[in-house]
This record gives C-alpha cells, structure tokens and sequence, in this order.
C-alpha cells in the first residue's frame, strides 16, 4: 500500500440537527446533538487509512479533552499523528448546523491551535513530506503552511493533491504545484469564475484550472459523482439511504489519494472515492461514517 502524508486541521465536530436553520436573532428547537471527531484534514486522514494506506497527518493541537478525542481517533484509524500541541490554545471546533430533512450543512469553524501552523512547523516535516506517494492539504490551516508543504513535496517528485476548500484567495502560483485540485462546484467558481451547472461547464471549468497550472482537475459534483479531466464524467456510487453529507467530500479525497498512493490510474482512483463517498453519506457524522477498505471493495463490485 501506498504513503499518504496529509497536513491539515482536527476540529471537535459539534453537531445539531433541526427542521431549519434558525434565523438571525431566533431560537428554535433542535432534534439531536452529537460531539465527534473532524476537520477536512483529519477526516481525509480516516478516510486514507481505513483505505489501508500509510497515513500520516501533520497538524496542531491544543493540550484539552479535544486533543485526546484527536489523537484517539487516529489511533483507531492507524493514523501516524505528527502534531505540536500547544499549551496556550485550545483544539479546535465547528459547529454545524444539519438539515434534518435533507442531509445538508452549514458550518462554522474556529481552528484554533491549527491557526498557528506555521511554514517552519512544514520544514520540520520536510523528510516526511519527501518519502511521500501522495501529499495532501487543504483551506482550513493558514494559506504559507499548505503553499510550502506543497513546494516541499513538488521539488521531491511527490504527487499533490489539494483540495481548495473552505473557498479561498489563494497566492500566485499555487495551483501550478498541484498534480490534482478537487473542488466541489462553489470553489470551482471561486477559482475560475465559472459556473458549474452541468459536464459541459465542468469541461470548461478544468480547461481554466489547467490554465493556471493543475495537472488534472476533478470537480466533486455531489450525488452525481465527479467529472475528471480527461476522462470526463465518474458516477457516484448510490450505497443506502443519504444521512448526512458533511464527509463527503473528505471522504472522495481520501480514498482518492488512498488508490493513487497504490498507484491505481487516475480514473480508477477517481471511482474508489466516489464508493468511499458514497459510503460515507449512509452514517452521520463524518470521520465515524467513512467507510473499511471492504465495504469499498464491496460497492465497487456491486457496481451500484
């Protein structure tokens, strides 16, 4: 199996489910509250090593019941944490709002400890970054560590993957150290202001990221599935009845980089993330709900 090495945020997923969203300055009722594990980073950690790659995260913690519920949580997924906890800040947190009805979210996250990874705590993980297969960020730790993370692992031949989200400005340049950039269809339009709506914008759209530098595009289209450049349309794998979708696309980029760690063609790599997504949505939560290498395997087959 492949290594996987992926810097990014663990947050304290605090979630409320409800017939709505409040409004502003009104309270309303809520269904049920559940506290887990999360973070984009973090879960695309789970997701990774449930896929049966080496999996090591980069990140900050702070030293509190969090931290533990973190470092825990990796444990159980075989996860190699490599993390300064920090005795001055907390673990981060989200809070997210899930539309009883429908699955869907709307959340809101302060990172914390992980607001102080830093561009040096990226150097001291230099020779880690370097026997990678695969590197992986995110949005959600500041802009200068994931723009040298990826730098450390384009210099040494290692495959990047990021996955630009929260939405965000990102520095000149940075997409052009991205072998793979997996945006859902709101950071497709932050990046190339082109919306989304169907194949044809998808096509449009990656030929604009190719022209800033990606290798290969993919936009995570949701219960459609993802549209890879090149290869056009992957179609989403339907596995049960959609409880949350929080993890979804965590769950795609995991067990995407997961199958191009093995060194499965991209196409293929593409399908395993959406059976891991697919998967992921069936369970609430979003690193308790992805999926054991099995399960994938099993829908793959299935075909669904």
């Amino acid at each position: 199996m492949g290594k996987v090495v992926i810097l990014g945020v663990f947050v304290a997923d605090t979630a409320y489910r409800a017939a709505r969203m409040p409004k502003m300055g009104e309270t309303i009722m809520g269904n049920s509250f559940a506290l887990g594990p999360g973070g984009k980073g973090s879960n695309q950690a789970v997701a990774c090593a449930r896929m049966g790659a080496e999996t090591h995260m980069i990140s900050r913690l702070g030293q509190d019941d969090f931290a533990k519920l973190a470092l825990d949580t990796w444990a159980a997924a075989g996860v190699v944490p490599h993390v300064t906890q920090d005795p001055d800040s907390y673990t981060g947190a989200a809070y997210i709002f899930i539309e009883e009805a429908s699955g869907d979210n709307a959340i809101i996250i302060a990172p914390g400890a992980a607001a102080l990874i830093s561009a040096a705590d990226i150097e001291a993980q230099a020779d880690l970054i370097r026997g990678a297969d695969v590197f992986v960020t995110q949005l959600e730790q500041p802009m200068d560590a994931a723009l040298r993370g990826l730098q450390i692992a384009r210099a040494a031949g290692v495959a990047t993957l990021l996955n630009p989200a929260p939405a965000a400005t990102l520095p000149e340049g940075m997409l052009a150290l991205c072998d793979y950039v997996t945006p859902n269809e709101t950071e497709c339009e932050s990046l190339t202001g082109i919306a989304v709506a169907s194949e044809a914008d998808a096509e449009r759209a990656c030929h604009a990221l190719r022209d800033l530098g990606v290798g290969t595009p993919i936009i995570t289209l949701g219960e459609r599935g993802a549209f890879v450049f090149g290869h056009g349309l992957v179609p989403a794998f339907k596995a049960g009845a959609v409880v949350e979708t929080t993890g979804a696309g965590d769950a795609f980029n995991g067990g995407f980089a997961a199958a191009l760690a093995e060194g499965l063609p991209v196409p293929e790599a593409a399908r395993y993330g959406c059976a891991t997504a697919g998967l992921s949505v069936t369970k609430a939560g979003t690193a308790p709900a992805m999926p054991a290498r099995a399960e994938v395997e099993d829908l793959l087959r299935a075909g669904k």
